[in-house]
C-alpha cells in the first residue's frame, strides 16, 4: 500500500540538543488539568501509569535528527519528571554499532538494517532471541548546499550533481552549470567537494540518489562511506559539513535540510522543472514509495522511489529499537519515548523545530502498532 505523507509545518529556529533531566510518558500531557469531578477513570489510570515511569534511557545515532531529537527529548522530559532521556547525534554508523554492541537502548539511523543483518543474537542491547524494529520517525529532504558569494540558489539535474560530486565537473563556471542557470554570474574557481568523513546514513541516501538517477556517471552503488575522496574535503557529521561549507568559499556539500540555513541551496529536477528541498516535496516522494517486502511484522523499512515527482533526495530516519529487551523497565521507557516522538504531537514538534515532514496517519498507525509489540 502506498504511504500518504502529510505536508510539514514551516521551518523555525533550530533547538539545541538537550540531555538534561525531565519527565517521561508516551502520552504527552496538556498544560491545563480538567477538574477532578470530570476526570475519567481512563485519564486517571493514564496519569498514574505515567507517574510510575522512572529511569534513564540512552540513544545514539543519526546527526540528521539532531534538532528533532533535541526538541523531543526536552519536551518529553519536561512533561514527565521521572525519566532522563539522552540522544548523542554521532552519526548513523555510530548508532547502529551502539545498539549492536549494547551501548545504547535505541538507535537513530538514516537507513534501516538489512534483512540479512537484522538477526536474533546480533544486538547486545536486545534479548538473545530478538532482532530490532526499524521505525520511520523523521522524514526530511537532503539538501545540496554550496558557498558562492552572491548566489543563493542554483538549478541542477541529478546527472550534473553526480558529475560535480565525482569531480567530472571541476569548475563553477563550467558550461553544464551555466546552461541550467542563465543570468547567474559563476566564478572561474575550482569546486571543493565537502563530504561526510564518518559512516553516514545521509551519505547512503545521497549516493543512492546519485546512482539511481545517473548510473552511467555515479557507477558506485549506495554506500555509507564516501567513495571519491581524491581532492575532496572530509567533515564529521552534519554540523561539520555545514560548518565547512559555510566557512569555505567555492565549496559544495550535502546535509539534512534542517541544517541548510545561511548557505546556498541547489534546486533539483529534470526537464526544466526544479524543486527546492522543502518538506512538502519530500512528502510527495514518500507518498509514491512502498514498504520493503519480506521483513518481519513491525519492521517498517521504506523503499524510496528516487525518480518520483517532487524533490528527489529524501531521507527517512529510523528509530531502531529491540523487539524484545531483557529489562522490562527499559522496554517500557523506550516504548513511552518512541510512542511520543511518533505521535501527532511529536511529529508536529519536529516539523516546527526541524522543518521535517510529519508521518502520514497511515504510517503513524503502523509505527504505533510496532511500538506496542515491544516487550521484555
Amino acid at each position: 500500500m502506498k504511504l500518504r505523507a502529510v505536508a510539514a509545518l514551516g521551518l523555525t529556529a533550530a533547538l539545541a540538543l538537550t540531555a538534561c533531566g525531565g519527565d517521561s510518558t508516551g502520552t504527552p500531557s496538556t498544560t491545563e488539568s480538567a477538574p477532578a469531578a470530570t476526570t475519567s477513570a481512563s485519564e486517571s489510570e493514564s496519569t498514574s501509569d505515567a507517574a510510575a515511569l522512572s529511569g534513564e534511557v540512552a540513544g545514539m545515532g543519526a546527526s540528521s535528527m539532531k534538532v528533532a531529537q533535541g526538541a523531543w527529548t526536552a519536551k518529553f522530559m519536561e512533561d514527565n519528571s521521572g525519566v532522563r532521556i539522552s540522544y548523542a547525534p554521532e552519526g548513523s554508523g555510530a548508532g547502529r554499532e551502539g545498539i549492536q554492541q549494547g551501548k545504547v537502548a535505541f538507535a537513530g539511523s538514516d537507513e534501516a538494517f538489512s534483512i540479512e543483518d537484522n538477526k536474533a543474537g546480533s544486538f547486545a542491547a536486545c534479548s538473545a532471541d530478538s532482532g530490532v524494529l526499524d521505525l520511520p520517525v523523521y522524514i526530511s529532504p537532503v539538501a545540496i548546499i554550496f558557498n558562492l558569494p552572491g548566489v543563493e540558489s542554483l538549478n541542477m539535474t541529478g546527472e550534473l550533481a553526480a558529475k560535480i560530486f565525482k569531480g567530472d565537473v571541476a569548475k563553477w563556471n563550467d558550461a553544464a552549470i551555466a546552461e541550467l542557470n542563465p543570468g547567474v554570474t559563476l566564478p572561474d574557481e575550482y569546486i571543493v567537494v565537502v563530504y561526510r568523513g564518518d559512516k553516514s546514513g545521509t551519505t547512503e541516501n545521497f549516493t543512492d540518489y546519485l546512482h539511481a538517477v545517473a548510473p552511467s556517471v555515479w557507477d558506485n552503488e549506495a554506500d555509507k562511506e564516501w567513495p571519491y575522496t581524491d581532492g575532496g574535503q572530509p567533515a564529521q557529521q552534519t554540523d561539520g559539513v555545514k560548518s565547512s561549507v559555510a566557512s569555505g568559499p567555492y565549496t559544495i556539500g550535502y546535509v539534512d535540510a534542517s541544517a541548510a540555513d545561511g548557505v546556498g541551496v541547489a534546486h533539483l529536477g529534470k526537464d526544466g522543472k526544479f524543486f527546492a528541498p522543502d518538506p512538502e516535496q519530500a512528502a510527495a516522494v514518500v507518498d509514491n514509495s512502498e514498504l520493503e517486502s519480506g521483513r518481519a511484522e513491525g519492521d517498517l523499512a521504506v523503499k524510496l522511489n528516487r525518480e518520483a515527482e517532487g524533490y528527489p533526495i529524501v531521507l527517512i530516519s529510523y528509530a531502531i529499537a529491540c523487539a524484545k529487551y531483557d529489562d522490562a523497565n527499559t522496554a517500557e521507557l523506550v516504548k513511552a519515548y518512541l510512542t511520543y516522538i511518533s505521535s501527532a504531537e511529536g511529529q508536529a514538534l519536529a516539523a516546527e523545530q526541524a522543518g521535517s515532514a510529519p508521518l502520514s496517519d497511515e504510517m503513524m498507525g503502523k509505527v504505533k502498532a510496532a511500538i506496542d509489540s515491544i516487550n521484555a
